[in-house]
């Protein structure tokens, strides 16, 4: 299995992405989706989840499962350095875990540490934490390693971001690697980092 990820501006286009997966035969339960709040829908009646003790996996884990698809099972949960985030599926799960794992133990926590786990590079991890920490979704898929290149043409047709680009303008502005530590952006930040990329796709 490989897993392969998308950042996208637009929640609207990330929930595209999960449906052109799972219209793909892509099975919902290797699919996820984590959303900044201020960029992702209203849930109501989910519940909340922080992200900052140990059980919080079990509760995000019965909130993103049920029939219907990926999005019907949206949950709230916070994650350090990022803050409150709408999520669904195996990475919102794991990364709450990860974060009451890193608390015991020590280990590279939250979004960051729920990545490696799956195989996704640390410094493509840290960007794409970064990512969701000013506003974005995050959209990341396990396949077989013959449907590859599939799934990321699929994702590619949903208008992510372009990594690299968009990687070295996080750098120009003095960033190098998502840290837990740092305050979430406000919405007023988020709206500036929209007004950044507005004009093009960056």
């Amino acid at each position: 299995m490989r897993t392969i990820t998308g950042l996208y501006d637009s929640y609207d286009d990330a929930r595209a992405a999960v449906r052109a997966l799972e219209n793909a035969g892509i099975p919902s339960d290797d699919i996820s989706i984590v959303t900044n709040k201020m960029n992702g829908p209203e849930v109501e009646g989910q519940g909340s989840y922080a992200a900052e003790g140990a059980g919080t996996g079990a509760g995000l884990g019965a909130v993103a499962g049920g029939a219907g698809g990926l999005l019907t099972g949206l949950g709230l949960m916070a994650i350090p350095g990022v803050g409150p985030v709408v999520a669904a599926g195996w990475l919102a799960a794991t990364a709450a875990g990860a974060a009451a794992g890193a608390i015991a133990g020590g280990a590279v926590g939250g979004i960051v540490g729920a990545m490696m786990k799956e195989g996704v590079p640390e410094d493509e991890a840290n960007f794409y934490a970064e990512g969701i920490r000013r506003g974005g979704s995050v959209v990341t898929a396990r396949v077989d390693e013959s449907r590859v290149a599939e799934a990321q043409a699929i994702l590619h047709r949903s208008r992510p971001v372009d990594y690299n680009a968009r990687r070295a303008s996080y750098q120009e502005q003095g960033w190098s690697r998502f840290d837990e530590a740092a305050p979430p952006y406000t919405s007023e930040q988020i709206e500036a980092e929209r007004q950044r990329y507005r004009s093009g796709r960056v």
